[in-house]
């Protein structure tokens, strides 16, 4: 009780000398390098923003839970990718159809991930002394490929068309569901991926990013062809093993997705905290500008942790999430900008709709005077939407733009979204 008391007192003499700079520090804005936005260099085309409905573990989304998901209204998230389990037991597909339904109606696309394959596939094997460790059986790809196809078109005779099926989340994670060497990765995705049909495949999906899960199939042209997205999770990925070199000498034409994560932590009813919800703005930031990733799906939309807290509402990770995805939809590209103006400014940028997108995270203290010059591109007016710690996406004022720049307060420990119409 004593060392509770003490690590108690440490954590609010912390608090208070962590706060302390914000109470002496003036409202006075530093000055950071302009930033230069140029609309004619593209980067990658963004395919959305999303999670996953998992009704089997958590219970399904509710009526309105869809909405202020999928909507994309006031006080909704607008995200645009459902992510959805496959059930190795085909009785419970069902579960999977509602949420699915309402999304596709709400503009989104829906993808499918398999944790297991069916029990009758499934056989054990010794895996550095674990004698309970599962793995697809070797003369069970064939039926595996077809289960997958069952899926696929269960879905579609439900109303549900797939963008994209999986072939196992986290296969190098598998303590509790099924585990895929590279090498037996390689050989389904060369040898037994291309009768998928109906939906694009998606491949690995490590658990953090590991490239040696994916290398194989990237140096392999059968294996390639067969797949149609590498997808990814990010766990514990640290952002200079964003870059993929490899994929973007070999992936042309393919998709780049970051098919789950949260962050930065699970923590209870940690979804609200402040200003801990600014990195999931900052993760996306790095996702998009250091990974080029054309997605960026979240773990559980609905949790205490999540995007939705479990009353419905969304929480300041929520709205974190909400600046990219109610904004940057699915067709925009990302254009080059100064991607870190100042130690603690990041700035992403993205076109579409005859729109131009900016979102701006300043990580400090203190509140920064940030210029933007737009180049290759007019407007003649922004507008701002603000999250910090005290408000969720409120509406700023308009701003001019003057010989094709501006100039807007980043207040402390913030993110801002900016919108203009290009003429």
């Amino acid at each position: 009780m004593l060392l509770f008391k003490l690590k108690k007192s440490i954590s609010i003499l912390l608090a208070i000398l962590t706060a302390l700079p914000l109470i002496l520090t003036p409202i006075q804005a530093s000055a950071a390098s302009d930033v230069t936005v140029n609309l004619s260099s593209e980067k990658q085309l963004i395919k959305g923003f999303g999670g996953i409905n998992h009704p089997a573990w958590i219970g399904d989304l509710t009526s309105a839970q869809r909405d202020t998901a999928f909507g994309n209204g006031q006080n909704q998230l607008g995200f645009s990718i459902l992510r959805v389990y496959i059930d190795e037991n085909k009785n419970n597909w069902y579960k999977e159809v509602p949420t699915a339904k309402r999304a596709i109606e709400l503009g989104a696309i829906v993808f499918a991930s398999p944790w297991n394959p069916p029990s009758d596939m499934v056989e054990t094997f010794n895996r550095n002394g674990d004698t309970a460790a599962k793995r697809l059986k070797y003369d069970k790809y064939a039926a595996y490929s077809q289960h997958l196809n069952d899926f696929v078109s269960y879905m579609k005779s439900n109303g549900v068309n797939l963008y994209a099926i999986s072939v196992q989340n986290e296969p190098d994670y598998a303590h509790d569901w099924t585990w895929w060497t590279p090498q037996e990765m390689l050989r389904f995705m060369k040898d037994y991926a291309g009768s998928i049909t109906g939906a694009k495949v998606m491949a690995p999906e490590s658990f953090s990013y590991l490239k040696e899960m994916s290398d194989p199939i990237l140096n392999d042209p059968q294996a390639l062809a067969n797949m149609d997205i590498l997808g990814a999770h990010t766990y514990g990925t640290q952002f200079n093993n964003f870059p993929y070199p490899l994929f973007k000498q070999k992936g042309a034409g393919k998709e780049l997705w970051m098919s789950e994560v949260y962050y930065p932590n699970s923590n209870a009813n940690s979804a609200d905290n402040w200003p801990e919800a600014l990195d999931v703005s900052y993760h996306i930031h790095n996702a998009m500008v250091e990974a080029d990733f054309q997605a960026y799906v979240w773990w559980y939309i609905r949790r205490q942790y999540g995007p939705m807290k479990e009353d419905g509402t969304i929480s300041k990770r929520g709205y974190n999430m909400a600046h990219f995805s109610k904004f940057v939809r699915p067709g925009f590209v990302r254009v080059e900008a100064t991607k870190n103006p100042d130690t603690q400014t990041f700035i992403s940028a993205y076109k579409g709709d005859n729109k131009v997108v900016i979102v701006a995270i300043n990580r400090g203290t203190s509140a920064v005077n940030q210029k933007f010059v737009l180049q290759n591109g007019n407007a003649s007016t922004v507008s701002s939407w603000i999250t910090d710690s005290t408000r969720n996406l409120a509406a700023g004022s308009s701003i001019n733009i003057t010989n094709n720049s501006f100039t807007a307060q980043l207040p402390a420990q913030s993110v801002t979204t900016f919108t203009a119409a290009l003429k």
